[in-house]
């Protein structure tokens, strides 16, 4: 079968009276029946006015509706999904900055992007889920729309899919256009990587306003006419109750949920045994090779890491599975685009050197909206720079050393803080750790680390310090460690290197 390459195409793959989308106790909606929710929601865009490439924002909780709403309504307009938990501040940014033609908002639910919506005569449209079927509904808006789009109908391969901002943590957020064709190859390429079917189906738990969710839960499940189940969100204490209700063949997340569900596996061995997962996957973060481990144990299959970004449409490297080898620390071969190591100049390296990850390929993004600057810093000679740093080895594995931002730099000295985490990880007393720099007199930067212990355990710094040096060159042992009982995280789970040494109050 030929790869479609619109969002329309990819759901026209799974058989009609197939599930596609489903969520913990309620009934799942057919591929067949998600065709004609995508149809339904194309016409009634249309009818208000709205059109391929105008933009609609969605606020909705994460869930089947979520799903559903993000894949029906870029089949023919632009979706730009916002984080929920956003306060009015941040609705103002995001809703005029993307210059959103519509809100859709769930039927009832108090969002402060009501309000901001109302302020910048954006008109809201209200989403109302239908009890038959997961996923099911209608849309309503506020008050009466009319209009004949620009451009009506079902959405081309080159027209814009979906608008996400960078994370932002050391600059204004950038805009980031994904096209159908960017979304469609990203989709597949997943599925390729996994050995996705319709006999698959996958539990998502990551927030469906992130990459990470949308195409490696969602989309890649469709597009290889299988399901997906939706979660509510993420909780490690009612996940083995999803487990063992809704038979996943598979999950994927970010490393510190994989971290809070290992405690709880080995109360739950009878669900785990009893289930049929295949494998699980691991994106968004570095996985440590020590959870990676405790994984494999508790669950009693592969765990797949993969390495991925917003202006990939996700998924770059992929490791393999089995026979084929998947390495701790590695985060596998080119799974879609090709992968390259460049030098500042932008000479490319050879395998074994270190230098930044460049990739190019169709799940990648043509550019920055209306940000010259940014893409002339992001694009050499066609290849588009991650602003990671990594090295190939000559089987063509990517290990990835930190991002470039995150590099400590010690008087001259560059320290990975991946490589500082992998050794504080090994102590038998240390659950979770994130190595950062901090801003120091003379040296510039010098290397800190927030350390969670494990439940029961006890350790001081000194003696950390002591396991550290005895494993690490004396330039790359923290000078100060801090214990936590939380670190911090961002919106979609992810620990947050940069600015934690000022969150933590240990400026020079």
């Amino acid at each position: 079968m030929s790869q479609a390459e619109t969002m329309s195409g990819l759901l026209a793959r799974g058989a009609g009276d197939a599930p596609a989308i489903g969520a913990p106790g309620r009934t799942a909606l057919t591929h067949g029946e998600l065709r004609g929710l995508a149809a339904r929601t194309v016409a009634a865009l249309n009818g208000m006015g709205i059109g391929r490439n105008d933009r609609v924002a969605i606020v909705l909780p994460n869930g089947p509706e979520m799903a559903t709403g993000f894949v029906t309504i870029a089949c023919g307009a632009t979706t730009a999904p916002l984080n929920p938990a956003y306060r009015a501040d941040e609705f103002d940014f995001y809703l005029s900055d993307l210059k959103a033609k519509a809100l859709v908002v769930l039927q009832g639910m108090d969002s402060p992007a009501r309000g901001v919506a109302a302020q910048h005569g954006i008109p809201v449209i209200e989403l109302v889920p239908d009890a038959a079927a997961a996923g099911a509904f209608t849309l309503q808006p506020q008050r009466p729309l009319a209009g004949t789009p620009a451009a009506p109908g079902e959405a081309q391969a080159e027209d814009v899919a979906l608008v996400l901002h960078t994370s932002g943590t050391t600059s204004r957020p950038k805009i980031v256009p994904l096209s159908h064709r960017n979304l469609s190859a990203s989709a597949y390429n997943i599925g390729t990587s996994l050995a996705l079917t319709p006999e698959d189906t996958c539990l998502n738990i990551m927030p469906l306003f992130h990459i990470h969710g949308l195409i490696a839960a969602v989309l890649s499940s469709l597009a290889a006419g299988g399901s997906v189940v939706c979660s509510p969100g993420f909780n490690a204490f009612k996940f083995f109750g999803w487990l063992e209700a809704a038979r996943p063949s598979w999950y994927t997340a970010v490393p510190t949920m994989h971290q809070a569900l290992l405690p709880l596996a080995a109360r739950n061995k009878d669900v785990i045994a009893a289930g049929r997962l295949r494998f699980v996957r691991s994106s968004s973060a570095s996985l440590p090779p020590q959870v990676m481990a405790a994984l494999e144990e508790a669950f009693g299959v592969p765990v797949i890491e993969a390495y991925g970004m917003t202006e990939a449409a996700h998924q770059m490297a992929s490791n393999p599975l089995p026979p084929r080898p998947h390495y701790p620390g590695s985060v596998g071969l080119a799974a879609g685009p090709e992968i390259a190591i460049m030098d500042e100049a932008g000479a490319l390296l050879p395998a074994g050197e270190i230098g930044e990850v460049v990739i190019r390929g169709r799940n990648v993004t043509a550019g920055y909206e209306a940000n010259p600057e940014a893409n002339a810093k992001a694009f050499t000679h066609g290849w588009f720079r991650t602003g990671d740093q990594g090295v190939l080895d000559a089987q063509g594995y990517l290990r990835l050393t930190g991002r470039l931002k995150e590099i400590i730099n010690r008087g001259g000295e560059k320290i990975s803080p991946l490589e500082v985490d992998a050794v504080l990880m090994d102590h038998p007393a240390v659950q979770q750790v994130v190595t950062f720099g901090m801003p120091h007199p003379k040296l510039g930067e010098e290397v800190a680390a927030a350390v969670v212990l494990r439940e029961g355990h006890k350790l001081d710094e000194h003696t950390l310090r002591d396991f550290a040096a005895a494993r690490l060159a004396p330039f790359k042992v923290p000078r100060k460690v801090v214990f936590l009982q939380e670190i911090p995280k961002g919106a979609t789970g992810k620990l947050q290197r940069i600015g934690l040494a000022e969150k933590l109050g240990l400026s020079a």
